[in-house]
């Protein structure tokens, strides 16, 4: 009986200790079991940290391409403002609306630089519109009446005009058809010039009283007189290379 209790005490033992070993084995996949969610949390960790480098690649990426965009658009625009510059400088202002202090140069207008202390240029006035006329203090003259013989040069611009109204230039001329009676150039003692202004529609005059005489180039002594008892003389003023329309008068 005793062995069969102390077998039973053995098979308690066995079976106490089979009941360790299970519990051991339970302990193990209890371990087995909390290592496997450990290495899961582990390798969670991993995935989410890709995850966040990844979204911090693309942020950064997203952040270049950005500022390369408004980079490109700040150059754009900075382009265009320069053009308008140009354009705003070339029409004689500024970019803001205000003139442009340098001088443009216009069409028609003459900008080169007088010399120092030069008087300013005056526009010339048209010598078309210079004339001359001839005329006599009467028409017709008894016997013994000098005529007095009248050139008379007008403006007839809207200019004033400086006109040599000097003896060198003018020459008051007596003729009778074809035949040259006088001319106050042939016994002329010297010659002198004379610049006048003249204003416009002004006029200067020079008289010269014809003694009725005949004269000849080189003031050679002519002995023959005008004829007279009613011939008819023309009187024509010349200033330089104008000519009168001829003044007709009569020797009576």
């Amino acid at each position: 009986m005793v062995r069969q209790g102390s077998t039973g005490n053995n098979g308690s033992r066995q079976a106490t200790s089979s009941g360790r070993k299970p519990t051991s084995s339970s302990n193990g996949a209890s371990r087995g079991r909390s290592a496997g969610p450990s290495r899961g949390r582990s390798g969670g960790k991993s995935v989410s940290a890709v995850y966040r480098r990844r979204r911090l690649f693309v942020g950064v990426t997203l952040l270049m391409v950005l500022a390369m965009g408004f980079g490109g658009f700040a150059a754009v625009s900075g382009m265009l403002n320069g053009d308008q510059e140009h354009v705003s400088s070339t029409d004689g202002g500024n970019a803001d609306g205000g003139s442009d202090a340098s001088p443009q140069p216009t069409a028609g207008r003459d900008n080169s630089a007088a010399a120092p202390g030069s008087p300013p240029a005056t526009p010339s006035c048209d010598e078309s519109l210079v004339t001359v006329t001839a005329s006599t203090d009467k028409p017709v003259y008894g016997d013994g009446e000098n005529p007095l013989l009248s050139l008379k040069v007008t403006n007839g611009g809207e200019l004033p005009c400086d006109v040599n109204i000097g003896t060198s230039q003018m020459e008051f001329l007596v003729t009778s058809g074809s035949d040259r009676i006088f001319s106050s150039l042939d016994c002329q003692a010297n010659s002198e010039d004379l610049i006048k202004t003249i204003a416009p529609g002004k006029s200067e005059t020079a008289n010269f009283p014809w003694p009725r005489n005949r004269s000849v180039p080189g003031c050679s002594a002519v002995s023959a007189k005008p004829g007279a008892g009613g011939a008819y003389y023309v009187f024509t003023a010349k200033l330089g290379a104008r000519t009168s329309p001829k003044a007709v008068f009569q020797l009576g």
